[in-house]
């Protein structure tokens, strides 16, 4: 796995976005989603068939599991950043895989993600 995708790159894909399709069919790479972002996904699913079609979806990436390593760093980082950046416990909670595992986490959210893991915040479109 060469990198972690966020919430809304995967809302992107479900809205067909044809930016966020060509990145990801042109990539040869392969991603992984953390539970957090499945949770954030579903949650914004209205009917069954949109849950459906956002299952789908997220199957096609490897799901990572959130650690309590994972989770210790996000109450850190939420402490550290909340007030500052806006940041809210799931910015956190995503970052923090990200940051346990020292690979890329694709967003569009550069302003809530650079400050929790640098450079490892990328956008990819």
């Amino acid at each position: 796995m060469n990198g972690l995708v966020d919430t809304a790159i995967v809302i992107d894909l479900i809205r067909g976005f044809p930016d966020a399709h060509e990145w990801l069919v042109d990539t040869e790479e392969t991603f992984g989603v953390s539970d957090y972002v499945w949770l954030e996904v579903i949650q914004g699913a209205t009917n069954k068939q949109k849950q459906k079609a956002v299952i789908d979806i997220l199957s096609d990436f490897q799901l990572v599991e959130t650690t309590s390593e994972d989770t210790r760093w996000a109450v850190e980082a939420l402490i550290s950043a909340r007030l500052s950046h806006n940041v809210d416990p799931f910015d956190c909670l995503i970052a923090a895989t990200s940051h346990r595992l020292q690979i890329p986490l694709y967003t569009r959210n550069l302003k809530h993600f650079t400050p929790l893991i640098g450079e490892l915040a990328r956008q990819p479109y």
